[in-house]
This record gives structure tokens, C-alpha cells and sequence, in this order.
């Protein structure tokens, strides 16, 4: 493979790890595979459709990139276990690096939202990471080193009114990750979360455009989306960029924040409850007549 296929910039050290990317096809992941191709990483990133793979592999392809691609369903272990049989292949032994990010989401108020689809969050963000996270445990630990990225959200420090599903799948997955981080301390393996707040992805524009209809709730939906296109969300890149630190540094750090609403979320966190709820309240227009 040339230093043309990989861009202009490829770190040596780089070249010769290998990165997983979950869910790859748009957003987040696909500026984060896209990233780590550039700077020379040995990417995989995983689609759940043909169709998709090689929508991703084109995108690679028209900026003189590479990457392979492997199809995957987090939410079917024996899918899952395939496609880490063919990334162990293809990385002779298992992947370096793990990146965590497929994910949906289901926006609705608690009332509003299905047992399907709340189970339908949980068993992709929450079981969907723990079955890849699993898979990849094992070599990393042979090997003595590795790296295990989560992409996570505010969602996970702050439960929000009208999208309480999602949140409570990573308020899970930032607790199962700390137990993760605990338990392999000192075996060369780093495990990190990213939280952005709100960043321009189709997940979020869907999201915005799918809340449930004909509900009590409708108010409270439409000042979401005014206050949502008002902040002017940042782009995937900078979740990009952020998950190459994480992957780049000595030591990673257990956290990494990402703009104004992940700064809010942890201002949230040490604030009284009541006050919190009264401002969420207030904002979002719950519960007015």
C-alpha cells in the first residue's frame, strides 16, 4: 500500500496499527475512519449493508485513501462474531485499537416510546459495544497493550427530558466502561469515553425530525429543534480529531468533553437536582397548558 493511498501524513508508528470503527458509515464513525486513514492507521470500518461498505469504501477512494471494510450488526452476536473472525484475519491476531461508535437513537418522551424501541437502544448502544468490546479483550490482552474508545455523549452525564432512552443506554455504557477501565488497569490496555454534546450527524437531524407526533409532548418537541439549530451543532471532525488523541497520546485521558453542552452537562452534574430539573423545566416548556 502506498503513502499516496494513506494521504499526505502518516506517522510511522502509525502505520502499523490497526484501528476497528464501528458503525463507519456516516457521521461520527465515517469522520473518524476517514481521519485515522489519513494519518496512516490500518482502518476497518464496519457497515451493516453491502451497499453501505461500499459507499464508505468509495468516500475512502476519492481522497486518495484506503481502508477495509467488514460487515457487521452489533446487535447479532453471531454477526459479531464474524466479523471480528475476519478482522483478526486481516490484522493478524486482532485489532490494536477498538472505536466504539455505532449507535441510534429513538427521541421521545418516556411516555411516548415503545418497549421495541427502547429495547432496540439498549441492545445496539449498550449490548452492541460490550459484544465488540468482548471480542477484542482478548488479543489486546495477549499482546500486553491496546486501546478501547467508546463514544459516548453528554446524554451520558445528563439524563435530558424527551430523549430518555438514549441517555439511560449510555448512562450505562459510561458505567460499564469505568468498571472496564478499573479492571484493566496495568495490563497496557486504555480505555477512554468520548462526550460530545451536539454534533451535525443524520442520527441527530432524524432524531430531531422523528419525534413522536399528536402528543402532549408536541410543545416541548418543537422548542428542542428551535434550540438545537440555534446552538449551530459542530461537526463530526472534531469528534474525529478527538478520538485520534485518544489514540495518539502516552496516556489517554479517562474523559474527553467535546462543546458548549458536555461542558454544561458536567456544570449539571454538581448542581442540586431541583435545580437542574426547574431549569430543564423552564427551557424546554414541560408540562405548560
Amino acid at each position: 500500500m502506498s503513502d499516496r493511498e494513506f494521504g499526505s501524513s502518516r506517522p510511522r508508528e502509525a502505520a502499523m496499527k490497526s484501528v476497528v470503527v464501528t458503525g463507519a458509515t456516516s457521521g461520527i464513525g465515517m469522520a473518524t475512519a476517514l481521519e485515522l486513514s489519513a494519518r496512516g492507521y490500518q482502518v476497518i470500518g464496519t457497515a451493516r449493508t453491502t451497499e453501505k461498505a461500499e459507499k464508505l469504501a468509495a468516500t475512502a477512494a476519492e481522497r486518495h485513501m484506503h481502508l477495509h471494510t467488514v460487515l457487521l450488526d452489533v446487535t447479532d452476536r453471531d454477526s459479531c462474531r464474524t466479523a471480528m473472525a475476519e478482522i483478526t484475519d486481516m490484522t493478524e491476531g486482532g485489532p490494536w485499537a477498538l472505536v466504539n461508535n455505532a449507535g441510534i437513537a429513538v427521541s421521545g418522551a418516556f411516555e411516548d416510546v415503545c418497549e421495541t424501541d427502547a429495547w432496540a437502544v439498549l441492545e445496539t448502544n449498550l449490548l452492541g459495544t460490550a459484544r465488540m468490546t468482548r471480542l477484542a479483550l482478548p488479543t489486546m490482552r495477549r499482546r500486553g497493550e491496546g486501546r478501547i474508545v467508546q463514544i459516548s455523549s453528554v446524554a451520558g452525564l445528563v439524563a435530558m427530558p424527551l430523549n430518555g432512552w438514549y441517555c439511560a443506554g449510555k448512562h450505562a455504557l459510561e458505567a460499564l466502561t469505568d468498571a472496564l477501565r478499573r479492571e484493566t488497569a496495568g495490563s497496557g490496555i486504555h480505555v477512554s469515553l468520548i462526550e460530545p454534546g451536539f454534533i451535525n450527524t443524520p442520527m441527530l437531524t432524524d432524531g430531531l425530525r422523528h419525534f413522536p407526533a399528536h402528543t402532549r409532548y408536541e410543545t416541548a418537541y418543537a422548542t428542542m429543534r428551535r434550540i438545537v439549530a440555534s446552538r449551530g451543532p459542530l461537526g463530526p471532525e472534531v469528534v474525529a480529531r478527538t478520538v485520534v488523541k485518544a489514540l495518539t497520546v502516552p496516556v489517554p485521558r479517562r474523559r474527553y468533553g467535546i462543546g458548549y453542552e458536555a461542558a454544561l452537562g458536567r456544570l449539571a452534574r454538581l448542581a442540586p437536582s431541583a435545580a437542574v430539573d426547574l431549569t430543564l423545566r423552564t427551557v424546554l416548556q414541560l408540562n405548560r397548558s
